[in-house]
């Protein structure tokens, strides 16, 4: 099936803050998970010591490999911004509740995107 036939989106977006190292984690485990935008080598980097990051990626959840999604232990919590259709964005979340403690801070939902608010934690 091409991209054209396909009856939902299948790709979700992903803004994470907190400790660069943490980031890090979460970003290296979602790409064992789902192919990626972000290059293995890619490493998120702290630029400024008195303004928040932001980091993002793009993940295909299509293209799951269930299985080698493992769990992971982070310093700290992270907060993660997920963005995409209802499908994509329900699949990802299953993934993200299998290697860590997920709690929704907020959501918003609409006929053809949705849009959660996340805090991750270790299991």
């Amino acid at each position: 099936m091409t991209d054209t036939e396909r009856s939902h989106p299948e790709t979700v977006t992903v803004e994470l803050s907190g400790s660069a190292e943490d980031a890090r984690i979460v970003f290296d485990a979602l790409g064992s998970c789902f192919a990626s935008d972000r290059g293995a080598d890619e490493s998120p980097q702290q630029l400024h010591t008195s303004r928040p990051m932001v980091w993002s990626g793009t993940y295909d959840v299509a293209d799951t490999r269930a299985g080698d999604c493992p769990e992971v232990r982070l310093g700290s919590a992270v907060q993660a911004d997920v963005q995409g259709g209802p499908w994509a964005v329900s699949r990802f979340r299953t993934t993200l509740d299998s290697m860590f403690t997920v709690q929704e801070t907020s959501a918003a939902s609409g006929d053809q995107e949705r849009d959660l608010h996340l805090r991750l934690e270790s299991r």
